[in-house]
């Protein structure tokens, strides 16, 4: 199935997806703009099969897509008995199942995966998703009643790394959103526009994504020159404010390089490089490092509010699950009270300048020797391994540009030597 030709780029095109897997084959309804997967009905859960993929209209109506030997369905639109007749593809990419009247009894822009197509709207009860390979985490695009939000999620915990709060709420809620040639708009139950968030670039929008790698933001358009969709706005700009940017226990410095958090296992003595998340109980195993000079870009609720620093510790100690936390004190003092959030993962940390109300800890095993701290060498170091990789570039620079300007005076030493 395929759109009629449209001016500002490339057509929408839908079908059936077979892509190997091993000694199996993956099978979805999809749809595509250009090279660009808008659609897919395997999207949260994967279909997979190993002899055959067929789609199947029945005559009660419902939409299925079938394989193996054994005609297994591996998903369906659930429409059986409401008359549908025919599986139409729209010009705005919308996939539709419609009955004799052309009445739309089904739609894929009901069902939105990371993407959001130009036309389309996402109410307060839809969301983008999207997967980073190869991990259990996920990242979310959530409408809410007062604002918009990025989240990443782990496990029954949920993070967020980015947020845009209209300005004109006036104690309205958000209802729905929608994406127009050159913005995101943003319209309360009143259908009242109450907030925008515009393209950088005068190109027409073509979609809007949620990356699967990254857990950004971005409007897209149709490059002619190129031949390609670019960006024209993303939420954020810079690598280090991804909630991903990093490996566990790693951390973004100002540079945009990742330097790891170096961490003790018993036995073992310092690893190397970066770790999976150490899952340690009670305080007789366990002891929170505080790291000088980072934060998270993660946010959550917090987890106890008006206690300090020491007590925030103790909470993420005596908190099997928890593996860092951040505590805010309300004065420029960390040893008065403030804010205290825990982190099941320690993600999204990143280099700040100092400021005395922020306290990023970690939670790392206890020495052997409970009589003599031998790692308090280690403690002292730790601070400056977020400086490392920023070090090393710096020397770099240095260098070099020492070493061009001692060759360009030995060079004049030797022509003043000549002309004489």
């Amino acid at each position: 199935m395929e759109t009629d030709h449209n001016q500002i780029g490339p057509n929408f095109r839908g079908g059936i997806s077979v892509e190997a897997n091993n000694d199996k084959y993956t099978c979805s309804l999809d749809v595509f703009l250009g090279d660009v997967k808008v659609w897919s009905s395997g999207h949260l859960s994967q279909f997979y099969t190993i002899d055959k993929c067929t789609l199947e209209l029945t005559q009660y109506g419902d939409l299925l897509l079938k394989g193996g030997l054994d005609d297994r369905v591996g998903w369906k639109a659930g429409t059986s008995g409401q008359g549908v007749k025919r599986l139409n593809l729209l010009g705005t990419g919308n996939l539709v199942l419609v009955d004799a009247m052309n009445l739309i009894k089904w739609q894929s822009f009901n069902f939105p995966t990371n993407i959001m197509l130009w036309g389309q709207r996402l109410s307060s009860r839809t969301r983008l998703t999207s997967f980073p390979s190869n991990s259990s985490l996920s990242y979310s695009f959530e409408i809410q009643y007062d604002k918009i939000a990025l989240y990443l999620y782990s496990g029954k915990s949920k993070y967020s790394y980015w947020e845009y709060t209209p300005l004109e709420l006036d104690g309205l809620n958000i209802t729905y959103v929608e994406l127009t040639s050159n913005a995101l708009e943003i319209f309360n139950n009143e259908n009242r526009r109450i907030g925008r968030i515009t393209s950088d670039k005068p190109e027409p929008l073509r979609f809007l994504a949620l990356g699967n790698s990254t857990g950004n933001l971005g409007f897209y358009y149709y490059s002619s020159d190129k031949g390609k969709f670019e960006a024209s706005y993303q939420a954020l700009n810079t690598s280090c404010d991804l909630p991903l940017a990093c490996k566990p226990y790693g951390i973004c410095t100002f540079s945009e390089k990742c330097s790891c958090i170096r961490l003790i296992k018993r036995g073992d003595g310092l690893l190397s490089d970066c770790t999976e998340n150490v899952r340690i109980c009670g305080r007789n195993d366990s002891q929170m490092l505080e790291l000088q000079g980072v934060t998270s870009v993660l946010r959550s609720n917090p987890y106890k509010v008006n206690v300090t620093k020491e007590i925030c510790a103790n909470l993420c100690l005596d908190n099997c699950t928890c593996v860092a936390a951040l505590h805010f004190s309300y004065e420029n003092d960390p040893a008065k009270p403030g804010e205290c959030y825990v982190y099941g993962l320690a993600r999204g940390v990143k280099q700040i300048e100092r400021d005395g109300r922020l306290s990023y800890m970690v939670k790392v095993p206890k020495g052997t020797d409970q009589g003599h701290d031998k790692h308090s060498h280690w403690k002292k170091w730790i601070p400056l391994v977020v400086g490392v990789v920023d070090g090393v570039v710096l020397l770099l620079v240095l260098g070099g540009v020492g070493y061009y300007v001692i060759r360009k005076r030995r060079k004049s030493c030797v022509d003043t030597g000549h002309s004489n």
